[in-house]
């Protein structure tokens, strides 16, 4: 068995509906040596076992159900077990277009860029969230060069920075994504891109969260690690997988 070229992790908590979406998005793409690591944090509905129904689309497909939940154990509980030169990290209500392996994966090499940061495409979205996925965009390109951010629902790395800078920090419950570029950023500011291409980004958490709400939480989130570090105290609270 030849070992693939990206390791694709994907984790997921009660995403019965989204996840097949993804992986038919996966099935489709242009390029396609890559394995998929699906990491399930004790879903309660058929998650799992669509998952395992659907791992026929691939060649390398395996399911990891985890007996604890979390979003930075569950990307690196994927990690640890990954084969690929690079890593691509994705939630499950992550929506991509058929070339976006092929542009994106392009995209790192011409940059020699171990961490690739995706931005949200507005695409079909109404006016307001056209406006509000705009302004985040740029708040990640802004920022990108001197205390850089990022969406933890798609995101490139490697092993290697993987390993360097110890993966993802499971003491975090809110930007543990930014943490992650801005480790990567310390160690190698070179190491670290904001691409061109981007993914499909599931509004049902501005949704159900409000607009107005989220965006503020994280506008809030980022003020605070820039001026006193990293929120390791619930200092604003957030709780993984409470979107219905």
């Amino acid at each position: 068995m030849t070992t693939p070229h990206l390791s694709i992790v994907i984790i997921t908590l009660n995403e019965e509906k989204r996840l097949p979406l993804l992986l038919s998005d996966l099935a489709a793409q242009t390029w396609t040596d890559f394995e998929v690591i699906h990491v399930d944090s004790k879903s309660t509905d058929r998650t799992v076992d669509v998952s395992h129904g659907l791992a026929h689309s691939f060649e390398h497909y395996r399911v990891i159900e985890m007996q604890n939940r979390g979003v930075s154990l569950g990307r690196n509980t994927g990690a640890a077990v990954a084969q690929g030169k690079r890593l691509l990290f994705l939630d499950a209500d992550t929506r991509l277009g058929s070339d976006f392996l092929r542009t994106a994966l392009g995209e790192l090499e011409d940059e020699q860029a171990a961490v690739g940061i995706v931005t949200m495409s507005t695409d079909g979205l109404a006016i307001l969230y056209k406006l509000g996925f705009n302004l985040f965009n740029a708040g990640i390109r802004l920022t990108s060069v001197f205390f850089p951010t990022a969406i933890g629902a798609c995101l490139f790395s490697t092993p290697q920075m993987h390993a360097a800078i110890e993966g993802f920090d499971e003491s975090l419950s809110l930007c543990e994504d930014c943490n992650y570029a801005l480790k990567a950023h310390r160690r190698d500011r070179r190491a670290v891109s904001v691409l061109r291409q981007q993914f499909h980004f599931d509004p049902r958490r501005l949704e159900q969260d409000g607009f107005a709400t989220t965006g503020l939480t994280y506008l809030r989130a980022n003020i605070r690690r820039f001026f006193s570090g990293e929120l390791h105290n619930q200092e604003i609270p957030y709780e993984f997988g409470h979107y219905k």
